[in-house]
């Protein structure tokens, strides 16, 4: 990295550009409108999200190879452009398998450059303070998907689906403009890390994963039918509210998560919030009355989004800055595994049941599994 550069530019480059990709996780705002579009149920309109989740993943995996092939301005214009591409592509395809291709496949994956690259090169651009960058990045991803609902909403009621997709992708486009410049103005380039030092073992890795595959795919059930569970425990209520209370507890648990793992045991940080994710969820289950589903939808967002930002901070701490990539890549391969399931399952057990009650009870029971696997994670050999 050279001397001259300031970590602050890339910062501010990379939240931009995840603020406007993280309106994903506003897409259950869509499956009403869908349906009636359609005419089909919410299992097959989740896949729509399912797939973009897993498209995301397969790009992040496959990251550390790409990241170092281009400049980062480069990869910015290839993320924000792709995903615009695919946004209108879903928009105005008119079919299901359009929005599947276009969403799910194209702005997926396109995402996943935008979101994983820019993820790395701002802890790579904060060197000590590794989490908190990260955290930042996820918190402006989770803000995405705190502003996006409303918008949405208006443009829905305006234009409909495509009218939504037009204005994400007019977003996409202005965000990726602005970071381009800043990137480079700042100079930075990718540094690929070294083979890990002799001696380091990575037997705690399945642990790890197993312990993020639950507790994501617990919040990520919760994330993609956040509107139909809110209309369905809180009838009469906006149902856009959900997505934007949840999103906005998200961004404030992951700048918590990214700040915590700077200076707390990784163990107790992601026990603890996998923990309150599935106590929450068996509180939902029983059903609570008035604003006591938003105050539980509000604390699923809170510790999903402290899980997703302390695990790469962790990572980033315990296996060295140069390997912070490449393992991330794996383990978030539990994110993907979660995101094609949770979101499919949760809306399976709505039309089989008519309700969400066993889809947060089942979410729970992940949840608590995957804090025992997580309180038996060591860390490798090499961590002090």
């Amino acid at each position: 990295m050279t001397p001259s550069f300031s970590g602050l530019p890339v910062l501010v480059a990379t939240a931009l550009v995840a603020m406007v990709l993280g309106t994903v996780h506003a897409y259950s705002v869509f499956l009403v409108p869908l349906e009636v579009q359609f005419g089909t149920g919410r299992s097959a309109l989740s896949l729509g999200y399912s797939l973009a989740l897993v498209c995301l993943t397969l790009v992040v995996l496959a990251g550390p190879r790409l990241y170092a092939r281009a400049a980062p301005a480069t990869l910015m214009i290839l993320a924000c452009g792709g995903a615009a591409t695919g946004a209108l592509l879903a928009g105005w395809g008119g079919s299901l398998a359009l929005l599947y291709l276009g969403y799910g496949v194209i702005f997926g994956a396109a995402n996943g450059l935008g979101y994983g690259f820019g993820l790395q090169l701002a802890a790579q651009a904060n060197p000590g303070r590794e989490g908190l960058a990260m955290g930042v990045v996820t918190a402006a991803y989770a803000l995405g998907a705190v502003l996006a609902p409303g918008v949405f909403e208006a443009a829905l009621v305006r234009t409909g689906f495509g009218g939504a997709m037009t204005v994400l992708a007019l977003a996409l486009i202005g965000a990726g403009g602005v970071s381009v410049l800043l990137l480079r103005r700042s100079g930075i380039r990718f540094q690929t890390g070294a083979a890990p030092a002799a001696g380091t073992r990575n037997t705690g890795l399945p642990l790890l994963w197993l312990g993020y595959f639950g507790g994501v795919l617990a919040g990520l059930m919760v994330i993609g039918h956040a509107a139909g569970i809110a209309e369905a425990m809180h009838p009469g209520q906006a149902g856009w509210m959900a997505p934007a209370i949840i999103a906005l507890c998200n961004l404030a648990g992951s700048l918590a998560g990214g700040r915590l793992a700077d200076g707390t045991g990784p163990r107790r940080v992601l026990v603890g919030l996998v923990l309150l994710t599935g106590v929450t969820l068996a509180a939902l289950a029983l059903g609570p009355r008035g604003g006591g589903v938003f105050l539980a939808l509000g604390l699923v967002g809170f510790a999903y989004g402290g899980t997703i930002a302390a695990t790469p901070a962790v990572i980033a701490k315990l296996y060295g800055m140069g390997q912070s990539a490449a393992i991330y890549g794996r383990v978030f391969t539990a994110w993907g595994a979660a995101g094609l399931a949770g979101p499919w399952l949760a809306g399976a057990l709505y039309d089989w049941r008519g309700g969400y009650g066993l889809a947060l009870m089942l979410a729970s029971g992940f949840a608590l599994v995957a804090a025992l696997s997580l309180a038996a994670f060591k860390p490798p050999d090499r961590a002090p």
